[in-house]
């Protein structure tokens, strides 16, 4: 039996790759790690090589100190730093199925909801497109979601053009500018924990300085997906300027 234990691993990290991959939406780098780990115990085992064992090994060290560096940022960003004067909330979208706000925007919905709850002299500019599957933007449903649990109309400001990060701040930015407000300074992006330290070097990019308020993925799975997914997107993003 013990001599099997590699071939049980292998299955579970494998039934487990298949499963995030085809049952549970989102969770496609989960679905990677684990068919990796799977492949990284087959190889061990079958490969004899001691000078290849090492290498893959030193490979394997390399790349997880290099993920470490691109994803401590990520995690510090990852929480709520806005002072409590704070004039505006810049909510950002995360999709919508048919009219009804995603899990992750929902997540954002319910941080932005609590944030303005309590401080009612703060503005909120919801942030978003329509995109394919949506049958409205995700701007108006974030209004309407809003407004459903008592957030006073004038307090929300809907931004609808925006189809991704960049034109959700720069879109948002000129709005509350047209509104005679200044968001340097006094903004706060709304937006998942993961998203928080790529919005805001955006928003800097932009020339102005903002603060975040974390939407908590309510899935510690999905969380754990989208930290990894956040990490390459980050690197994209700094290769790039993009996204």
């Amino acid at each position: 039996m013990k001599a099997k234990l590699w071939l049980i691993a292998v299955i579970i990290f494998l039934l487990a790759a298949l499963v995030f991959a085809a049952a549970m939406t989102g969770h496609g780098f989960v679905a990677a790690l684990c068919a990796l780990i799977a492949a990284l115990i087959a190889f061990y085992h079958f490969v004899r090589c001691r000078a290849l064992r090492i290498a893959v090994a030193a490979l394997l060290a390399l790349g997880l100190a290099v993920f470490g560096v691109i994803e401590a940022p990520i995690i510090k960003a990852a929480r709520t730093d806005a002072p409590e004067d704070v004039d505006y909330l810049v909510v950002l979208g995360a999709g919508l199925h048919g009219d009804v706000p995603s899990l992750s925007l929902t997540d954002r919905l319910n941080a932005a909801y609590d944030w303005l709850a309590a401080h009612p002299d703060c503005v909120a500019v919801v942030s978003g497109g329509q995109g394919p599957g949506e049958t409205m933007t995700e701007g108006e449903a974030m209004r309407v979601w809003l407004e459903a649990r008592g957030i006073a109309p004038e307090r929300i400001i809907v931004e609808d053009e925006a189809t991704s990060t960049r034109e959700n701040l720069e879109n948002s930015f000129a709005l509350i500018r047209a509104l005679g407000g200044e968001p340097d300074g006094h903004t706060a992006i709304v937006t998942s924990e993961y998203h928080l330290c790529r919005a805001k070097a955006m928003a800097e990019k932009l020339g102005v300085e903002c603060f975040g308020v974390a939407g908590k993925t309510s899935w510690p799975t999905l969380a754990l997906n989208y930290f990894i997914r956040e990490g390459f997107a980050v690197t994209y993003y700094k290769l790039t300027g993009e996204i």
